[in-house]
């Protein structure tokens, strides 16, 4: 398949910020989408396996969100809010209550912050020092959190840092599981770090923490790992913080990355594919004795998104009311591990990573994963790498993609591996 680009595009170099990105990645103009199918401006269809980074893990134009929120659009339904009362925010509190909250046991309340992920972290460490009265935060080698003066210095990524062109302070990072090699104990490491005066660490606001980490290469925590992370949390006055913008919302088996690993965050923050449809939206779940706000302490023009009530409700009632997309991600995860596990066999110290359907392959150099997803859009697939240095590509099809349609994405991923590392490496 060519992808020979036949759009206008000078418009874009002539007006748009060179801050673009993964437009260079996939020099085509997209037209429309359905599902996990992308079809540019020529009619040439694409694999969706980017999903607009996890934030369209139930696919493309989803027709019972889309009817609904045509539905609410054409009875000329409220289009904008600020954090009014309004019949489409109660349908989706109550849905996000029963269906999430409720079976889980969690009491958190629901906090509307502006529409992206970066506002919810934002609001969270302004939440946590306001609990806590301390100022220091505590997050983690390859973590990524937003960009954002406050969400930016969380994040560990030095390019990305770069960018704030001012001191990102009150953060102390730590390595992450295995993050210094398989044999250092981190979890000690922080221990021990944390409980020595002379230290140089200031007693922590919160941890702010990824279970599976996105941008940083899929590094994936140990059960154990989470648990020594919440102990040592409490143990330290300090707010546990879990970022699922990323890994929620089914991502990596169910809704939340933290289920069934015995832990309960204080806070918790969501965007992405919060509201089922790409739609922009976020918020943050506080434990009540920790939602100790002022009215309009924190606030923002766009804290809510009435249209992205109305899909997320859909999207909550379609496929959280039962185990159907549960098993269903479990058998598709279990055919993507067995798949990238055999694409990582054709490449010397390539190994798998992540959990669920949030997993990929570190080739072992980001100039290879680059080029295995540059040929795989060549055929006709989307997708994208991740990683410190970019060399783990990351499969991120939608949750409820086609098991037809997936396997073929897999084989035109496992081919732009075979045309450029010809021959398999010999297991040991």
């Amino acid at each position: 398949m060519s992808t020979v680009p036949t759009a206008e595009t000078d418009i874009y170099a002539r007006r748009e910020s060179a801050v673009r990105s993964y437009c260079r990645s996939f020099p085509v103009s997209f037209a429309r989408a359905e599902g996990a199918t992308l079809i540019d401006a020529d009619g040439n269809s694409y694999i969706d396996f980017l999903a607009g980074c996890s934030s369209l893990n139930y696919g493309h134009n989803d027709p019972d969100m889309k009817a609904a929120l045509v539905e609410h659009i054409q009875r000329d339904g409220i289009a904008h809010a600020l954090d009014m009362h309004t019949e489409e925010k109660a349908a989706f509190l109550a849905a996000f209550e029963h269906h999430i909250l409720h079976p889980r046991g969690m009491e958190h309340r629901v906090m509307m912050t502006g529409p992206t992920g970066t506002n919810a972290v934002e609001a969270a460490l302004k939440l946590a020092r306001k609990v806590t009265g301390r100022r220091n935060v505590i997050a983690f080698a390859n973590g990524f959190h937003g960009m954002t003066l406050g969400s930016l210095a969380l994040t560990g990524n030095a390019g990305k840092r770069a960018g704030a062109g001012t001191a990102l302070p009150d953060v102390t990072h730590l390595p992450y599981e295995n993050s210094l090699g398989e044999d250092v104990d981190t979890l000690e490491l922080i221990e021990t770090l944390l409980t020595n005066p002379s230290s140089g660490i200031e007693p922590p606001a919160a941890f702010v923490v990824e279970l599976v980490q996105g941008e940083g290469g899929l590094n994936a925590a140990s059960c154990e790992w989470v648990q020594g992370i919440a102990r040592i949390a409490r143990e330290h006055g300090a707010l546990l913080i879990v970022d699922d913008i990323q890994a929620g919302m089914g991502r990596t088996g169910s809704f939340f990355s933290f289920d069934h690993m015995g832990i309960e965050p204080d806070m918790v923050t969501l965007a992405k594919s919060l509201s089922g449809f790409g739609l922009p939206f976020a918020c943050v779940l506080v434990r009540p004795e920790h939602d100790i706000w002022k009215p309009a302490e924190h606030n923002g023009t766009f804290r809510g998104n009435t249209h992205a009530f109305v899909t997320a409700r859909v999207a909550l009632e379609k496929f959280w009311a039962d185990d159907t997309l549960r098993n269903q991600i479990a058998l598709k995860s279990q055919v993507l591990e067995e798949r990238l596990n055999t694409i990582a066999a054709r490449i010397e110290g390539a190994r798998l990573k992540g959990r669920g359907m949030m997993r990929g392959v570190d080739v072992g150099s980001g100039e290879l994963a680059g080029r295995i997803c540059a040929e795989a859009f060549r055929h006709g697939l989307v997708i994208e790498t991740s990683g410190a240095h970019d060399e783990v590509v990351k499969v991120l099809a939608p949750l409820t993609i086609p098991m037809e349609q997936f396997r073929q994405g897999l084989d035109i991923l496992e081919a732009a591996v075979e045309t450029l590392v010809p021959f398999p490496v010999a297991a040991e």
